[in-house]
């Protein structure tokens, strides 16, 4: 997925279609949402959809779905990372933004410099799940201290598991990892996985409480081998015995027993990442997944409201599940289903 750029042709719903007339039920059982899914508007034009890599096959997967019964609109769907995604939303190149985390106030200020209005819609829920290879025995659960005693930006230099070991102590962990290589890939600063992580962990506390500049508290230890593409990640996972990454629950899934999925315990003990886990809000790397949309936009791109309010609908929303992420309970399905009906009018 990463990098990769997806063209699906798409055509309009009908115009008569309006989310205004979606049913009460919050996840949109036996109806469409007033989606307009069956077509026959016969609209043309084209939607630029950039960001998330974690959301892109969730966007790719409604894409298809839209592309199915409406062959005349161009989407464009990919992901090069929530925070290059931003970065091209608030310049106006793009008309949705994939995001696996939310708009930073730097983003947002961009954006209204730019005259850029927008909404934010919530659309599922992901666990960010951290793994290593199957073969390493020595590791099952990690704590938040173990992850910034690993990742954080005191981490610099270790190049084996039990060099972090003095630090994890100092922090309160047992400081009991193993002798053995410590081979990190994971997600770069162009990541919104790179920007959750840190504050999930509470990376930035810890290193503020340790003494560590301000300038460097949030951030990782940058000697890591990073990556835009998931799969990349996942790939490396299966090639080094004693790996150590992190990335989108749906991503670590379908990797299957070819990697090892590490439990984290966020002080009510080790949890492993679930649907159910993500769900509740027990897993303690569990967060939600956004798509914000340009509404200047949509209230002049005809294509663009229609494929917004496919993805609103009750096939839209299904896409979370099928795409391996967490549905949102139907409530929050409503909210967001709202704040769309809102913004459009």
């Amino acid at each position: 997925m990463g990098k990769t750029t997806r063209w699906v042709a798409v055509a309009a719903f009908s115009a008569l279609s309006l989310l205004g007339t979606a049913c009460s039920n919050g996840n949109g059982s036996g109806s469409d949402n007033g989606s307009g899914s069956d077509g026959g508007g016969g609209l043309t034009g084209s939607v630029v959809v950039s960001g998330s890599s974690t959301v892109q096959p969730i966007s790719s997967l409604v894409a298809e779905k839209f592309s199915s019964k409406n062959p005349d609109v161009q989407i464009s769907v990919d992901g090069p990372g929530t925070g290059d995604g931003f970065a091209l939303f608030c310049d106006g190149k793009t008309d949705v933004s994939d995001a696996s985390r939310p708009i930073e106030d730097t983003e947002a200020a961009t954006c209204d410099k730019n005259g850029i209005n927008y909404v934010e819609l919530k659309i599922g829920l992901d666990g960010i799940t951290v793994m290593t290879n199957p073969s390493n025995d020595g590791v099952t659960c990690l704590t938040k201290v173990d992850l910034y005693s690993l990742f954080g930006p005191e981490s610099q230099g270790f190049t084996t598991w039990a060099a972090a070991n003095g630090l994890d102590k100092k922090l309160g962990g047992t400081g009991t990892f193993p002798s053995a290589p410590l081979d990190i890939t994971a997600p770069g600063e162009e990541s919104g996985t790179y920007d959750a992580f840190i504050e999930l962990v509470g990376i930035e506390d810890t290193a503020l409480s340790d003494g560590v500049a301000a300038d460097q508290a949030a951030s990782l230890r940058p000697d890591y081998q990073s990556s835009p593409d998931d799969n990349v990640i996942v790939r490396a996972m299966e090639g080094s015995p004693s790996s150590l990454g992190f990335v989108g629950f749906a991503y670590a899934q379908g990797a299957g027993d070819q990697v090892k999925e590490l439990q984290i315990d966020g002080g009510s003990g080790c949890t492993a990442p679930t649907f159910n886990s993500i769900a509740d809000g027990s897993y303690p790397l569990s967060r939600a997944l956004y798509v914000y949309v340009n509404t200047d936009k949509a209230s002049q791109n005809q294509a663009l409201k229609a494929f917004i309010d496919f993805y609103m609908s009750s096939d839209g929303f299904a896409s979370v599940d099928e795409a391996g992420y967490v549905n949102l309970p139907d409530t929050d399905i409503s909210t967001t289903q709202s704040a769309w009906s809102s913004a459009v009018g």
